[in-house]
């Protein structure tokens, strides 16, 4: 795993708001996620789970990609994965923050000819708010122009708010509440299997469509600094801990959202 960041990539990170690292897992490394992520999913769905937004599977945003979240928590290849403090310390390093915690991780599959993903921000829909939130994409296979690889708007972690914007069919609906993106160049970056993409939770991105017979696989994770506290949304919190807090509460009950690197 290639976890030593240059001081040109962190800088270049805390300027655009995203950073892609080539050949981040090596050939063996690559093959284990890849078998991990496989054998999570289908784990989940013979045990009657499903992927996240798939209730209605003829619906556009069914065929942008199918979500799985929290595979950590039913996987144990999964767990170890994702619990890896390695990736937190990447994480940490560009983050500038001092402690990492999981806020979630999903596999993402767009799916043969699906359909782009509109710009938005990952940030206001999660259950604390913070600027420096970050989120790692590894590609599965190659994700290129082709078949829906990433599009970021760069600088705008800098400008967005925790203003809640859904992800809409459009894919420039953003731009409804943030007009002054509209005249700023995307910039997209295709990502070999095997490389990462790490962004801020205030980034703007998107995805393009899948125009080809073959999925495109990604594992990310989301993650939290550590001490930010809970803003008042449920998310991905399990109902009995959600029940539990109020707004400010420190969001730090390892057993939800463990703490896998501190400085």
């Amino acid at each position: 795993m290639k976890t030593e960041l240059t001081q040109q990539q962190i800088a270049a990170y805390r300027d655009n708001g995203f950073l892609l690292v080539e050949q981040f897992l090596d050939p063996d490394e690559l093959a284990t996620w890849r078998e991990v992520t496989e054998e999570a999913v289908r784990q989940r769905l013979e045990a009657g789970g499903f992927m996240t937004n798939q209730a209605n599977p003829d619906s556009y945003y069914a065929r942008v990609f199918m979500q799985c979240q929290r595979l950590a928590d039913t996987h144990q290849g999964m767990a170890e994965l994702m619990l890896d403090e390695r990736l937190g310390n990447v994480a940490g390093t560009l983050a500038a923050v001092d402690g990492i915690r999981i806020w979630h991780d999903q596999a993402l599959i767009k799916p043969p000819y699906g359909n782009p993903t509109g710009f938005h921000v990952d940030n206001p829909f999660w259950s604390f708010y913070s600027r420096d939130a970050i989120s790692i994409w590894v590609a599965l296979d190659d994700a290129t122009i082709a078949n829906g690889c990433l599009w970021y708007l760069p600088g705008t972690h800098k400008a967005a708010t925790f203003s809640l914007v859904a992800i809409g069919e459009n894919l420039g609906d953003i731009f409804r509440t943030y007009p002054q993106w509209a005249k700023i160049q995307a910039i997209p970056a295709p990502c070999p299997a095997g490389g990462a993409l790490f962004h801020n939770g205030l980034a703007a991105h998107a995805a393009g469509p899948n125009m080809t017979p073959y999925p495109r696989r990604a594992m990310t994770c989301a993650y939290m600094p550590d001490g930010s506290t809970f803003n008042g949304q449920r998310n991905i919190l399990p109902e009995t801990y959600y029940n539990s807090l109020e707004v400010g509460d420190v969001l730090d009950d390892d057993s939800i959202n463990p703490l896998i690197w501190r400085l």
